[in-house]
């Protein structure tokens, strides 16, 4: 067998505790009144509508005239839009066009105190029409909620000349940056322009360098930078004093393009979850348990072996719950449903199996007369191929889900929307589980198992299920 360090199982061990323990509580800061999350954590998971609830509301066009189909279809595929670009998946839309009607159900979002339905239909509902405009003139002032003046209703030269709208941005994204002047950390919202677009603002650029164009959301001047250069190459960027949220909200609006005419919110409802917060703190102490049990079983069946498995668990479990809360800067936030914890726990059974069929080769191959050593490599080799087309099966079958059962899909024509989002949750967090297991049920295992082996105190055969001599 070739031998592993013997340092490598505490490296292993203390990256997986560390995952583990920001995964679930995440990182935050104090930074005066505001509190800043440098990692997400449970906390910071949008449940679904069955167990935390959420809003239904019927939105109708503003005008007295009707809708046409197509404009009904554009004003649904909006809302969608704005739906999955804040990650919010478990969902339910509806379109009733003899009576211009659109139907929504969506969840709470995380950190919900208000449970206002009115406050959470803005974010859908909102028409945020943007645009660039050749200087900075403004009719009125007001104060913000942050003490800091806004500047609404553009005039004369900038009322006139619109330079960009809306949908001339192909697409936009919030960032954080360095400020040069006072070195501390901004966010900014970076845009990337049309090919149309990005020839008007190479001729505006040109044409008023030294001058300011501003950018206005609706009848707000929500920035008003000077031209410091021709931007040819279509990519500029908003800035301010955004807060992180502010800039994430402003790219999603920029990013959901403008509704085809204001909606109007004829009606609105709160839903009721299906478990609610008590069935949740109920499933988790019944997690918990569960938990405990597999723990003492692997401990009491496969000794050493059953301890390693414990701890490579535990990885499996965080990087499910973070693939879920947006821990990972490159990996969405999740909305997590009821079928989404089904996944987890499907994916977490498939751990102990990979572990327990990999315990139980070295245990028969030292019941074989094999050495120590001789027995790892032996049950390691032996185990893997079982592992693998056990997992990879389950990976297709995730994939397939994800794949007919993601947001707009023809074949929520056949089988519903309701479950469009409930299916594909249950998918995703399978998928990321079984990634999971092969990561830490089949590589962190073995690492930590044969660097193990290497101490003195691990060369006994009956801490791996074999003769106690």
């Amino acid at each position: 067998m070739k031998r592993v360090a013997k340092p490598v199982f505490f490296i292993v061990a203390l990256l997986i505790l560390f995952l583990t323990y920001t995964a679930t509580f995440g990182i935050k800061g104090q930074n005066g009144d505001n509190s800043n999350t440098y990692i997400k954590g449970v906390s910071d998971i949008r449940w679904g509508i069955d167990i935390n609830g959420g809003v239904e509301a019927t939105f109708s066009p503003a005008t007295s005239t009707k809708a046409t189909k197509d404009q009904i279809d554009s004003a649904k595929s909006i809302i969608e839009l704005r739906m999955t670009d804040k990650h919010i998946t478990d969902y339910e839309l509806y379109t009733d066009y003899d009576h211009d009607r659109i139907i929504v159900r969506f969840p709470w979002k995380n950190g919900e105190t208000s449970f206002d339905p009115e406050s959470a239909i803005q974010e859908l509902s909102a028409t945020a029409l943007l645009t660039f405009r050749e200087g900075g003139e403004y009719t009125t002032t007001e104060t913000g909620s942050d003490g800091q003046p806004v500047y609404k209703t553009p005039k004369g030269t900038t009322a006139e000349k619109i330079i960009l709208q809306g949908n001339e941005i192909s697409s936009a994204k919030a960032e954080m940056y360095s400020d040069q002047t006072s070195g501390g950390q901004k966010y900014q919202v970076s845009l990337a322009l049309s090919d149309s677009g990005t020839e008007k603002f190479a001729e505006a650029t040109e044409r008023l360098q030294g001058q300011v164009i501003s950018i206005w959301m609706d009848d707000v001047m929500i920035s008003s930078p000077t031209v410091n250069a021709v931007i040819t190459d279509g990519k500029c960027s908003i800035e301010g004093n955004f807060t992180a949220a502010e800039a994430s909200d402003l790219a999603n609006k920029i990013s959901a393009g403008a509704l085809p005419f204001k909606l109007t919110t004829t009606n609105f409802s709160t839903i009721s979850p299906l478990l609610g917060a008590s069935s949740l703190h109920a499933m988790l102490i019944a997690g918990c348990i569960a938990f405990a049990i597999i723990c003492i079983f692997m401990l009491f069946v496969f000794r050493l072996p059953g301890f390693v498995a414990i701890i490579a668990l535990l990885g499996q479990i965080a990087l499910s719950f973070a693939a879920v809360s947006g821990y990972f800067p490159f990996v969405n936030s999740f909305t997590m449903t009821l079928p989404g914890i089904a996944g987890i726990i499907l994916s977490i059974g498939m751990g102990v199996d990979a572990n327990i069929i990999t315990a139980s080769r070295i245990k028969e191959e030292l019941w074989a007369g094999k050495t120590l050593d001789g027995a790892i490599q032996k049950g390691d080799d032996n185990s893997f191929w079982a592992i693998f087309d056990g997992n990879i099966t389950v990976i297709i079958v995730a994939l397939i889900l994800m794949g007919v059962f993601g947001p707009t899909n023809i074949l929520s024509m056949i089988f519903g929307p309701s479950t469009t989002g409930s299916i594909y949750s249950f998918g995703y967090t399978l998928l990321i589980g079984i990634v999971g297991n092969f990561v830490f049920g089949v590589t962190a295992t073995r690492l930590m198992t044969k660097s193990l082996s290497g101490f003195k105190f691990a060369r006994s055969k009956w801490l791996y299920g074999g003769a106690a001599k």
